[in-house]
């Protein structure tokens, strides 16, 4: 079992940055894949990030690919995910997963997930 605490949400402008944490407690965070999701208003939850157990693969929607990067620490059972060159379609609420399946947390079926953090980019 692990439990997953967002942090880093915020309001910015188009073109600014943000950095999202994740805080695994619980098992440690380098007995799991890891990834982002988000999700918008009226739209369903949609893969943003993943990140294999050593952090050595990463993936990511071609949405984010290029501005987005998720990274990991082991050593503090922290995940991040480093968001640039914000766009307004970019605002979600955006949720840090984990399952003991790379492919699970790729393919949206994983078993953990935290409350979520609010990421809002103005035009």
């Amino acid at each position: 079992q692990v439990q997953l605490v967002e942090s880093g949400g915020g309001l910015v402008q188009a073109g600014d940055s943000l950095r999202l944490s994740c805080a695994a407690s619980g098992r440690t965070c380098s007995t799991y894949p890891m990834g982002w999701f988000r999700q918008a208003v009226g739209k369903e939850r949609e893969f943003v990030a993943g990140i294999s157990l050593s952090g050595s693969m990463t993936y990511y929607a071609d949405s984010v690919k290029g501005r987005f990067t998720i990274s990991r620490d082991n050593a503090k059972n922290t995940v991040y995910l480093q968001m640039n060159s914000l766009k307004p379609e970019d605002t979600a609420v955006y949720y840090c997963v984990a399952d003991t399946s790379l492919q699970a947390v790729l393919a949206g079926t994983y078993n953990y997930w935290g409350q979520g953090t609010q990421v809002t980019v103005s035009s």
